[in-house]
């Protein structure tokens, strides 16, 4: 069976496991590009499914479009990465993925005793801020969101 090099927005849709529109969509927002046949037709590189992949999974990860789209930019698009490459336009993400790791372990290991309690009461609640003490650093729950101890 012949391996299909162009992919219609269809084909790519299904693959992925995204809608048609979310094809539209990424493609709109520059995270993703394709070219139009003589018919007018939208046709893309079987490659996309990686770059579809990738945006699910950044996103599902909370990771913003924007951000996805600044390390797509970096990507160079006259050659096939190496692996080598590859680890090289990681590398800034992986810093960004494990402060995201750390958020989530913060949030699983620090806030569950609070949820369904109510009282905010205790000395070590990582939600409390009597008389708004921390509003000086800034919106949002400054606890929770202090930078990682860095370790040794």
């Amino acid at each position: 069976m012949a391996v299909k090099t162009a992919l219609t927005v269809g084909d790519v849709a299904k693959r992925s496991g995204v809608p048609v529109s979310t094809i539209h969509f990424y493609e709109a927002e520059g995270l993703i590009h394709g070219w139009r046949t003589a018919g007018n037709q939208r046709r893309y590189e079987r490659a996309v499914l990686r770059y579809v992949a990738l945006i699910q999974v950044s996103q599902r990860v909370g990771l913003s479009l924007r951000t996805i789209k600044d390390f797509f930019a970096t990507i160079p698009t006259d050659r096939v990465l190496s692996a080598q490459d590859w680890h090289r336009l990681a590398e800034p993400w992986r810093a960004l993925i494990d402060a995201r790791i750390e958020t989530l372990r913060r949030l699983r290991d620090e806030v569950d005793s609070c949820i369904g309690c109510g009282c905010l009461s205790l000395t070590d609640c990582p939600l409390r801020n009597p008389e708004d003490r921390l509003a000086g650093q800034g919106a949002g729950p400054r606890i929770l969101m202090r930078p990682p101890a860095k370790s040794l």
